[in-house]
């Protein structure tokens, strides 16, 4: 690997530490008693204090010299160091790097100017960087800015871009409230939080391509789920009032600004409610998850500002399509269907089946109309393959699709208990998308079989959910470790 200059230099200056008799990566640990933040926050002048962080700049004047470190908090603070003090300050001035991590103990005091500072006595290197981190650049106004923006560049060094952009840290925290919140909200109303398989036998429970891997013992492929709803209703069926599952799915698919092919999915389902019940609990969630973790039920996206108060809007799918493509598809045959499609410019083929179709006109047509948050409700039932039927038109089925900012950000069903319906529902998807019946779950068949309560299910897509509490337009920002094509190391 072709090192740079600098890395060169930092490397020289590895080997004079060594040879100093100083470690540069001790096994000892550090007495830390406190946080840059913390410090900040309560100022208390002459305060006895062990800190450590990473050095991001330094300024040497001769006997002294002034630098900037930073902690876990992504926040700074000044140090002090004078040669009187530091034994080794003639080494550190000459060996220290930026980006070193180093440990400092000594008091706080205000500059002349102001700044909080620490007055160090006494200074260790905890860990030597041996490449340089991006450099800030102040601009006319003081405000810092650092070479480090190449969006490919950030996802592939995750870790520098949370050590120089401070607000990527905090996307990540709020992911973590998110999922905390919710969590919490679920375990009050008595819900189990429940773990089910990710290695299945069957790549069940969604029309999608699964990632195949193989188990060399039971001598079979195995496939990376796509979707964990069979198995959480399979534990309705034992008995359970309510179970979710935070479950990593996988989708052999696509990536783009609002797919990974590894993504985290929210799975719900309480037994004795239905679609209605479930809209109700949904939208109250949002709203005080929102008024928990930004202290508002509005945010600000791009230009709009979007509203969370509950109750959301409710539009059955045919209505919105009508609204905005003065297509009333309610009657229409696959063939007609086919010929629209055309004429709206919408891209398809001519083996899709009628569901598909109708989804691709609601996602090409409709979909980026509803920036408020949105319930479009009552699909038809070649769309919904495990929903119950509309109790009031049964061409429809109780299932709708929370729509934000313009993108889908859940799905739920009043849920078919109906065995001998949801066998016969399976076998026609199969026919659809020419698959083979062992891709059947009758296992699942089987569970209905003895029977499941009216169930209420849904599933949020908790990226997709990060993305609107966070401002991202893109689901890679809230990622920590995004997919990408394989860098070559020289």
């Amino acid at each position: 690997m072709q090192l740079s200059d600098q890395e060169i230099i930092r490397r020289n200056k590895l080997k004079k530490l060594l040879l100093l008799g100083i470690d540069p990566y001790p096994s000892a640990t550090y007495p830390v008693n406190i946080t840059i933040k913390e410090i900040l926050e309560n100022y208390e002048e002459g305060q006895q204090i062990s800190i450590a962080g990473r050095l991001m700049s330094m300024r040497i004047m001769g006997k002294t010299f002034f630098a900037d470190i930073q902690d876990d908090s992504s926040v700074r603070i000044q140090i002090y160091v004078i040669r009187d003090e530091i034994s080794q300050y003639n080494i550190f001035k000459k060996l220290l790097d930026i980006g070193d991590i180093i440990g400092v103990k000594g008091f706080i005091f205000k500059t002349k100017l102001g700044e909080i500072t620490i007055y160090v006595k006494e200074l260790c290197l905890l860990s030597k960087s041996l490449r340089p981190i991006p450099q800030v650049k102040i601009d006319s106004s003081g405000k810092r800015h650092y070479n480090f923006s190449d969006t490919e560049q950030r996802y592939r060094m995750r870790y520098v871009d949370l050590i120089v952009n401070k607000h990527i840290k905090d996307i990540f925290i709020k992911r973590n409230q998110t999922i905390q919140f919710i969590r919490q909200y679920f375990n009050k109303k008595g819900y189990l939080e429940v773990e089910t398989p990710i290695l299945q036998t069957i790549p069940g429970g969604a029309i999608a391509k699964p990632f195949v891997t193989y188990h060399n013992a039971l001598n079979i492929p195995l496939y990376l789920r796509i979707a964990n709803e069979l198995y959480l209703k399979r534990l309705i069926v034992g008995g359970f009032k309510g179970v979710y599952e935070f479950a990593k799915d996988f989708r052999n698919e696509g990536m783009d600004r609002i797919h990974n092919p590894e993504f985290t999915i929210l799975e719900l389902y309480v037994a004795y409610k239905d679609y209605y019940w479930m809209m109700d609990f949904i939208e109250s969630m949002i709203e005080n998850m929102f008024l928990s973790i930004i202290k508002s039920n509005k945010i600000k996206i791009n230009n709009n500002i979007i509203n969370f108060k509950a109750p959301f809007v409710r539009i059955p799918i045919l209505e919105a399509i009508q609204q905005h493509t003065d297509l009333d598809i309610s009657q229409m045959d696959k063939e007609t269907l086919l010929k629209n499609c055309k004429k709206l410019g919408i891209d398809i083929t001519p083996n899709m089946d009628k569901g598909k179709l109708i989804d691709e006109i609601f996602s090409e047509k409709c979909e980026k109309h509803y920036i408020q948050p949105t319930f479009i409700i009552d699909y038809p039932i070649e769309m919904s393959p495990l929903t119950k039927k509309h109790r009031n038109n049964k061409c429809l089925t109780e299932r709708f699709e929370l729509i934000i900012n313009g993108q889908e950000i859940a799905n739920a069903y009043s849920e078919l208990n109906d065995p001998i319906d949801q066998l016969e529902r399976f076998k026609q998807q199969i026919k659809i998308y020419n698959k083979n019946e062992s891709n059947i779950d009758y296992d699942f068949i089987r569970s209905l079989e003895f029977g499941m309560p009216p169930t209420a299910g849904i599933g949020i897509g908790i990226d997709r959910l990060v993305m609107l509490l966070t401002k991202q337009n893109s689901i890679q920002e809230v990622l920590l470790f995004p997919q990408m094509k394989p860098e070559k190391f020289n």
